[in-house]
């Protein structure tokens, strides 16, 4: 049965990469949680390798792509590109989780829960989604694995990931985080934003525009998800009261 789910893996990865292992041991490795019992070798150092390898192939990409941004700009985007929340959409769209080795309970509920959050936000979430790490760390260690394989070739491990990584998000797509963008929103239109941390409490923050109430943003594992929640409902309301405020003076 083991040997199996070891064949089904390699063709997996062969299909999604077109890379073929010379040592097949390594991608066995990158799919075996630490959870797992001591007798087989985890992925846990090959994340840490494949997390630095990843923001390399895309700091090199990025910095032949965009010749005209600014240091600053290319930072926040390989960060986005390379966070846990990109890596782990890679791992639920080719449903890698389920050639993982591990003892987490329960994964799949896990998954599921952060796969219908997905929907909401197509291509990112900014912040608003708490998604499972577990999921990132299949993806760094399987980039580590190809790259240890390979003999440690950034071009060979790209050519080898490059497709999988889709879609990547570039200058056009990359937007403004919540708690930003609605700032930015209420300065604009000269509004007062007051964004209240009740998370100690009810594990929730709560935005007031002008003293009123527009929005709750919750969350009972992540502060910064609960905020940018608040803040991004709070987007989405502040917008559709000015847009009703517009029409009722153009009538």
């Amino acid at each position: 049965m083991e040997e199996q789910s070891f064949q089904q893996r390699e063709r997996l990865i062969e299909e999604i990469t077109g890379y073929k292992f010379k040592n097949p041991d390594l991608l066995h490795q990158a799919f075996t949680h630490p959870s797992v019992p001591q007798n087989w070798a985890s992925n846990d150092r090959m994340e840490y390798l494949g997390d630095s390898v990843l923001s390399l192939m895309i700091a090199k990409k990025h910095y032949f792509a965009y010749p005209d941004l600014s240091s600053k700009d290319l930072t926040d985007l390989r960060s986005i590109n390379v966070d846990t929340e990109k890596l782990a959409r890679v791992a639920i769209k080719y449903n890698l989780h389920n050639h993982l080795r591990c003892q987490i309970q329960p994964l799949n509920e896990q998954v599921e829960k952060f796969r219908s959050a997905t929907l909401e936000y197509p291509l990112h979430s900014l912040g608003c989604i708490n998604p499972p790490k577990v999921l990132a760390d299949i993806v760094e260690a399987l980039i580590a694995a190809i790259y240890i394989d390979c003999n440690f070739s950034i071009d060979i491990t790209w050519q080898a990931v490059k497709d999988m990584l889709q879609p990547l998000i570039t200058p056009e797509t990359l937007e403004i985080q919540p708690v930003t963008k609605i700032m930015q929103l209420c300065q604009k239109n000269k509004l007062k934003i007051n964004i209240v941390d009740n998370w100690d409490k009810a594990k929730e923050f709560e935005c007031f525009v002008d003293g009123k109430s527009v929005a709750k943003g919750e969350s009972s594992q992540n502060k910064d998800t609960a905020r940018n929640r608040a803040a991004y409902n709070a987007y989405e309301q502040v917008i559709e009261n000015l847009r009703m405020k517009t029409t009722v003076k153009d009538h």
